[in-house]
């Protein structure tokens, strides 16, 4: 019986559960990004997790659209699990875009529904910063939001030997088109061909390009166009170069992204050991606000999404990440915890743990009397970082680092600002 109720209380495949310690990666993951993003001048915005599954019709992609968590609401309506957010800063921008200055740079941070198989890096559940620059079609624009990517990353303490940033252009692959006569109405078919060069087999990549007539040597050749030879970059570089960025940068015609309605430069963040899927993507997509607004609101736009699976997993993978994440994370855990040592003065230590808390300093205490060294024992578990013990002294009161063992002796008067001023 025991057995079946477990299997029942399962949680589905694909989605997770965060305990605390998952949690407080989480936390940690989205603060640095919430910071980062903010020290950039964009202002946060969000939408509704459930939309209109026509929403994502439009100009989305085959591959999206198989993957959709839909379903028809009590109303009669069918909707879905946003499978990105895109579409839905589309929608938002092309509402109210006279409210508000050009150029718009948003973000968000919001869990989205995806239903594929889930593998190392990919869930059916995930969340994801995405960060936009609507209404500058500019090659500042592009750098300014691919400077961006690269300090979302490098505030979690990654370099330019960790992970690079790959560039390309659909513009060049629609000047393939014509030279190669692939028709225009194939061209997102075709691209998410190149899309999958190195994740699919050569024979069937080769069965799938001969419908159009090409081989895979004609596709090799083309990739292996010297970069002096592509155009459109110079601009964009001298603007990278500026930014201190462009070590980070690599030309690589095989990013063309998979979404339809990417329209220009697009881009992928990857470890440079290549042992995670991308780690970041994004790019122009100029006409899907005037898609979206079925020709109401023409603005170009460009931007990119970042997510929490595999940017964790290539955090815990580099030993100096995993070091900078523990010790960030440490310093966001309890400030102190409360000793008890004798419990005539269990109501002073109370009256302080209240006085601490409404100062800002994060306390705890045992809530019934227990002995000192199971005291110090939860101080531990809880990750506190100092132990304040009370006793026959008081209102002088022992502070004991948990981490350093250090312990100095002072007036409970006095305790605000020696938790304030100790690290």
């Amino acid at each position: 019986m025991l057995a079946v109720l477990q299997m029942e209380l399962q949680r589905l495949p694909g989605f997770r559960d965060f305990y605390p310690d998952d949690r407080a990666w989480l936390n940690y993951i989205f603060d640095t990004w919430r910071t980062t993003a903010m020290n950039f001048g964009l202002a946060e915005y969000d939408g509704p997790i459930l939309e209109p599954t026509d929403l994502y019709r439009k100009k989305s992609g085959d591959e999206l659209k198989s993957q959709l968590f839909r379903f028809v609401d009590q109303g009669g309506r069918e909707v879905c699990l946003r499978p990105e957010m895109t579409p839905t800063l589309a929608r938002l921008v092309a509402a109210r875009e006279r409210d508000f200055k050009k150029p718009i740079k948003w973000f968000s941070i919001a869990p989205f529904f995806r239903f594929e198989k889930p593998q190392k890096g990919r869930l059916r559940e995930f969340y994801q910063i995405n960060c936009d620059l609507i209404g500058d079609d500019s090659p500042a624009a592009d750098a300014e939001l691919i400077s961006l990517a690269v300090h979302l990353l490098r505030g979690f303490g990654l370099t330019e030997k960790d992970f690079s940033v790959r560039l390309s252009n659909r513009h060049l692959w629609s000047d393939f088109f014509q030279r190669q006569n692939v028709p225009a109405d194939r061209s997102a078919e075709f691209l998410n061909i190149i899309d999958k060069l190195g994740r699919e087999g050569e024979s069937r990549l080769a069965e799938k390009l001969a419908t159009f007539n090409l081989t895979l040597d004609q596709v090799r050749a083309f990739l292996a166009t010297p970069t002096e030879q592509l155009p459109g970059f110079e601009e964009l570089f001298r603007e990278l170069r500026w930014r201190g960025i462009d070590v980070f940068c690599e030309l690589d015609l095989t990013i063309v992204r998979g979404l339809d309605y990417y329209s220009g430069l697009v881009f992928e963040l990857f470890d440079r050991r290549q042992e995670n899927r991308a780690i970041a993507g994004g790019g122009r997509y100029n006409k899907l606000i005037e898609v979206i607004s079925d020709g109401a609101v023409d603005l170009p736009a460009a931007g990119f999404a970042i997510g929490d699976v595999v940017l964790r997993n290539f955090l815990e993978e580099l030993p100096h990440t995993r070091a900078l994440a523990r010790e960030r994370i440490a310093k966001r855990s309890l400030r102190a915890y409360i000793v008890i040592t004798t419990e005539s003065h269990r109501q002073e230590a109370v009256r302080l743990a209240t006085r601490l808390r409404e100062a800002g300093i994060s306390v705890d205490f045992p809530l019934e009397a227990v002995k000192v060294a199971k005291q110090f024992q939860t101080a531990e578990s809880l990750g506190a970082q100092y132990a304040v013990v009370i006793g026959q002294e008081w209102p002088q009161v022992r502070l004991k680092n948990l981490r350093t063992r250090g312990e100095s002796v002072v007036l409970e008067g006095a305790l605000e600002a020696n938790l304030k001023l100790e690290n």
